[in-house]
């Protein structure tokens, strides 16, 4: 058995299961498979290329590569150990590079959701900042891997090599610790601020902080592996530490948008229960498909005034609230990335010959045609209006 196991296929197993958790809540929020967003295709991809990285790990950790143990003598390798060598170099060099496609998609589907998060807000802003950093980063780092600190190319593989860098890989490694942990300081950072701003219960934002917090625990494997690749780079113990930090980060990636699945399956309440107006990080309203049930859902705990009446020269002020149901699936709600954003006020418009409507803060004419929940909001406001006229 491999040094690996059984802790890696157990790791493996997991981000499978919290993965397809994740597409089958995603199902139930978008409606349909065809509705899934680019998050979703590119944490498969991750997936795929954590699977190749696997696989090739478990190869690599029986396999001598030409970083070769000082005062080794070369010249008393035979030709099918400096064979045995060369094959396990260019693992070496898949290894890598799948775990760097594997990190950085994992920090791409992070910043689509903080992306969706911060619709009108401004830490778009600061997604938007983070997000070329990661970019350009790893543009950065994949020409000086593939064209400047080993030259020419294949050398990677050759033994013995022309220079340390290309086997101890020294520059890429400095290089790829600095892009990683510190995109992953500004990407774990993007949503604290929202979920101290957010109204909700502090068991609800305690648990939020538990997920995105486990990328503290990725930042820790990052920093572990490398610490192991410099001072321990003929042992194993580095090979545990890339596939640690590549399983977390795709538990981090994926945690965040399983609860709707969760919810169905257990029957638990609402995210957003208790929670001031219903606004929660998760999603602020259930999910209407209907532009009535649409336009009701949004006077629901809005409260509206109407307009001012004039009867008889005195001008009077009637003020309504109105509580619409939810009649829809009370399953189906926002997911993760949902943003509470108020709706504009609309007033009361109360006009000669009994026709009274409702008017929009930035429309010039009454909404037409009328939903049932409009109608019966209409019915309150008459029944009121009348009430006061007759006490007149």
């Amino acid at each position: 058995m491999s040094s690996l196991e059984p802790e890696s296929g157990i790791w493996y197993a997991v981000c499978w299961v919290v993965l397809f958790v994740r597409l089958l809540s995603r199902r139930i929020h978008n409606g349909s498979w065809t509705l899934l967003k680019m998050d979703d295709y590119l944490i498969c991809v991750a997936m795929i290329t954590l699977t190749i990285l696997m696989a090739v790990m478990h190869i690599v950790v029986h396999t001598d590569s030409n970083l070769i143990a000082p005062g080794e003598d070369i010249s008393h390798f035979t030709q099918k150990e400096i064979d045995n060598r060369i094959y396990g170099s260019k693992l070496v060099l898949v290894v890598e590079q799948m775990q760097i496609i594997t990190i950085w998609l994992v920090k791409s589907c992070l910043l689509l959701m903080y992306w969706r998060m911060t619709a009108l807000l401004p830490q778009r802003k600061v997604v938007i900042a983070v997000s070329t950093y990661v970019a350009v980063g790893f543009v950065v780092m994949e020409i000086l891997y593939l064209g400047v600190w080993c030259r020419p190319f294949n050398q990677y593989w050759a033994v013995p090599p022309a220079s340390k860098q290309c086997s101890a890989a020294t520059n890429h490694l400095i290089t790829n610790a600095v892009l990683n942990i510190s995109s992953d300081l500004m990407i774990i950072a993007i949503p604290m601020p929202l979920l101290f701003k957010v109204r909700l219960p502090l068991k609800n934002k305690l648990i939020l902080c538990g997920i995105f917090m486990i990328g503290t625990f990725t930042i820790v494997a990052a920093v572990l592996n490398k610490y192991y690749s410099f001072n321990h780079p003929f042992g194993t113990e580095w090979t545990e530490w890339y596939l640690r930090e590549s399983y977390t980060a795709i538990l981090c990636a994926n945690l965040p948008l399983t609860y709707p699945f969760i919810q169905r399956v257990f029957r638990l309440r609402s995210w957003s229960q208790n929670s001031h107006h219903g606004g929660y990080l998760s999603g602020s309203y259930p999910r209407l498909t209907t532009r009535s049930g649409l336009r009701s859902q949004r006077k629901s705990h809005i409260p509206l005034k109407s307009g001012i009446l004039q009867h008889g020269g005195i001008s009077k002020t009637v003020s309504v609230n109105i509580n619409n149901s939810y009649a829809g699936d009370p399953q189906r709600r926002e997911s993760q990335e949902g943003i509470n954003i108020p709706e504009l006020p609309r007033t009361y418009d109360g006009t000669a010959g009994g026709q009274h409507s409702w008017i929009s803060a930035d429309s010039t004419s009454p909404t037409s045609p009328v939903s049932p929940s409009h109608k019966t909001a209409h019915s309150v406001t008459t029944a009121s209006l009348k009430s006061e006229e007759d006490r007149t």
